[in-house]
Parts: structure tokens; sequence; C-alpha cells
């Protein structure tokens, strides 16, 4: 399922809801290529058209992979 807010995926029997916020790569991404998920290993997902990869424990657990975007070099990044 794809709609305005992210993307709900089923991995390995699992369902997980990826928030734009989250990934904001994929919300202007053609349907497309968001559909062409694929395993990459045992412990993996990727979407090769967008060079993305994403570790199935980063979807159990979002919280241990927080998610810092730097937009460009003048962007201050703090923690």
């Amino acid at each position: 399922m794809i709609n305005a807010q992210g993307i709900m995926l089923s991995v390995l029997g699992h369902d997980y809801f990826l928030s734009y916020n989250r990934i904001p790569w994929m919300q202007d991404a053609p349907i497309r290529s968001v559909l062409n998920v694929q395993m990459s290993g045992p412990e993996a997902i990727e979407w090769p058209d967008l060079d993305v990869d994403l570790e199935i424990e980063s979807l159990q657990h979002p919280e241990r992979y927080p998610l810092i975007i730097k937009r460009n070099a003048l962007d201050f990044v703090g923690v």
C-alpha cells in the first residue's frame, strides 16, 4: 500500500509502515520504482531503481536507527 503518508511493506510475514518522515527519498519516487523492492540477503531489502537499502532490523526497531539528513553543506546537523 502506498498513500500520502508513506508505504506499507510486507517482509517475511510482517507488515511495516515506512513513513515519508523516515524515508523522504521515496516520497517523490515513481510508483514503479517503489514497487521494485527485493530481498538483499537474509537481513535486508533493497530498491535497486532508487539505490536504497534498509536492514530489516531498522524496520523492526526504528528507534534504534535515528535518521539525520543533511540537505546541503551549509546545513547544521546536530544530535
